[in-house]
């Protein structure tokens, strides 16, 4: 009897840790998606416009053949490729994620610039989102310009997250907690985005009954989705400029250049002194403005870099790679 309580006691033991490991994981995968928020919300804003033009029998197909190369590069690309450099090359991670802090201003820096009348896409989304051609062939070029343009996205992504997993978790935590992340982020982002593309039809569809109220509720689906995909691209925008700005500053900080960020920290709290009714709110969008700032400068800057220097290096070469390892594990982009 006393050894069946023992072992009782051995398994509530190990089911205690179990349970906690669970919730580590579940815990910091939430961080690490709250982290990526910039680069989570661009990915919802952007993907819309690849099935626009297509029959509405193939807009949910289309967003699916994205999802999979999104859970393609994520999860067979992206997060071994994180392991690895968790375990040989971890000093190299703070750089990656400043470079994807840069890529995020610099992507949201270009749709401003682009907003404003200064210049076309330097990134080539215009191509990509509406290219020549008609048919199935057009359907594959767009589903390869989304699943290139998800790549960067999804790279950014797994490097905030696993920048937010404490080094000396074991490796299958980190594994765990990258694998969440790239499961949960993709399901909520192409899940939100088939509700988007499908939110006019149903709309038109309640529109065309008699009932009044349908009819009424349809009308206003339909009056409503322009202006919220508008709101949805200038929060993605503003988020992207902000959160890339505000790694750049972090990562700059913890290399000792911390002027910007002292300064930015010291600006935050006088703001947050001369309203002490809601300090905490005022010493964030302080912070956020400000980061803000930055990072558009930034973003500005590295505009003519990509153009004329990174793009074309890219081109050349990552590009293929990708193609060649996907072509190794088949075709994701086939219905």
């Amino acid at each position: 009897m006393s050894g069946l309580l023992a072992l009782l006691d051995d398994v509530a033991s190990i089911s205690k840790v179990a349970a906690a490991s669970i919730d580590d994981v579940a815990g910091q995968a939430a961080k690490a998606g709250a982290k990526a928020a910039g680069a989570v919300i661009d990915d919802a804003a952007v993907t819309p416009k690849y099935v626009q033009g297509f029959d509405a029998s193939r807009e949910l197909p289309i967003v699916w053949k994205i999802a999979r190369g999104s859970f393609f590069n994520k999860l067979i690309v992206l997060l071994p490729v994180a392991l690895l450099l968790s375990i040989f090359a971890p000093w190299l991670i703070a750089p990656l994620l400043m470079l994807g802090g840069g890529y995020l201003c610099y992507e949201g820096a270009e749709k401003v610039a682009h907003a404003l009348g200064w210049g076309g896409d330097t990134h080539d989304s215009e191509k990509h989102t509406n290219p020549k051609g008609d048919g199935a062939a057009l359907e594959e070029t767009r589903v390869a310009g989304a699943i290139k343009t998800d790549f960067i996205l999804s790279a950014e992504i797994m490097t905030i997250a696993l920048s937010t997993i404490p080094a000396d978790d074991p490796i299958w935590m980190k594994a765990l907690i990258l694998a969440v992340v790239g499961i949960g982020i993709t399901v909520a982002v192409y899940g939100f985005v088939a509700v988007i593309v499908k939110a006019d039809d149903v709309g038109v569809h309640l529109a065309s009954r008699n009932d009044g109220f349908l009819a009424s509720l349809g009308r206003g689906i339909v009056k409503f989705m322009p202006g919220f995909m508008k709101a949805l691209t200038i929060v993605g925008t503003a988020a992207m400029i902000w959160v890339g700005g505000q790694i750049i500053l972090h990562g700059l900080s913890e290399m000792g250049f911390s002027a910007p960020y002292d300064w930015i920290h010291h600006m935050s709290e006088a703001a947050a002194a001369a309203v002490p009714q809601a300090p905490g709110l005022v010493a964030w969008a302080t912070t956020a403005f400000f980061d803000g700032i930055f990072g558009l400068a930034l973003g500005l800057i590295l505009i003519p870099v990509v153009k004329y220097v990174i793009n074309p290096v890219l081109n050349a070469t990552i590009v293929p790679l990708i193609g060649a390892v996907r072509g190794m594990f088949g075709s994701t982009d086939k219905a």
